[in-house]
């Protein structure tokens, strides 16, 4: 049985592959593989962005593998460290994840996308959320998804399990860019590299003060944010990063981050 992820790197980017025939269905043992990879990366000072994608050209992920589960996979078994494909209840996740969205993604694989902090979909990838139809809850995508889009549509596409195309998923702001299959990866790598070449400390602060103000009040928020109460925030305000962000502004010059 080959890897059914594949990883490979350049410079401070990790490109995460799933790739499991004939649909890249996730079961427990490829999720736990999945949380011990990203968890490497978030761990990892010498990588700064991970891009998440699925091989072949049909499928991004459909989620659950309900021949693994047929065969005894428990629905509410161990998925490892990460939760359900290694990203969604992975802690102190605070660096950026782009999903490369390169087919059908529908069930667990859109929670799967929605883990991630910036969606790029190839223009032939379409999304559903159809556990209504098999007796059971999309559980994380009920928690993200009415944060995520106007509450009525969330609702809809929840209740209903219909399929949505890239037109209707960029519309409610779902994803962030639409390319052609040929064109999607070449995208997703730059955009990759513009966030590797920006301030590792200060993304870190971005995403734990969003993670840690989501069911904030907002005075409640920036009192934390302000009192350095945020370990990524306080860090940042106390690096090297800091000053040399200010330094290269005084010297009309492109700064250099080290991450410190």
């Amino acid at each position: 049985m080959t890897d059914p992820i594949k990883t490979s790197r350049e410079g401070a980017i990790l490109e995460v592959t799933l790739d499991r025939p004939k649909a890249n269905a996730i079961d427990l043992a490829t999720s736990k593989i999945m949380g011990d990879v990203f968890a490497d990366f978030r761990d990892d000072p010498d990588l700064r962005v991970a891009i998440l994608t699925g091989a072949g050209e049909k499928f991004f992920c459909p989620g659950w593998d309900l021949k693994a589960a047929a065969d005894g996979d428990a629905v509410d078994g161990d998925y490892g460290v990460g939760g359900f494909g290694g990203l969604q209840e992975l802690r102190d996740m605070n660096k950026p994840v782009i999903a490369a969205v390169n087919g059908i993604c529908c069930g667990g694989g859109l929670e799967l996308a929605l883990s991630a902090d910036i969606i790029l979909a190839a223009d032939h990838a379409t999304f559903a959320l159809p556990e209504i139809r098999s007796g059971t809850v999309a559980d994380a995508a009920s928690v993200k998804l009415p944060k995520r889009i106007p509450y009525h549509i969330a609702m809809e596409l929840l209740l209903t399990g219909r399929w949505f195309d890239t037109s209707e998923a960029l519309n409610w702001g779902l994803i962030n860019h639409v390319h052609p299959a040929a064109d999607l990866m070449d995208q997703v790598w730059e955009m990759a590299r513009l966030l590797a070449s920006g301030p590792p400390l200060v993304y870190a602060a971005i995403k734990e003060v969003v993670r840690d103000a989501e069911d904030a009040k907002f005075q409640d928020a920036m009192n934390r944010i302000t009192k350095r109460q945020l370990a990524s925030v306080d860090r940042l305000y106390s690096s090297d990063d800091q000053l040399e962000g200010a330094r290269a502004f005084a010297e009309k010059r492109d700064p250099v981050w080290k991450g410190r």
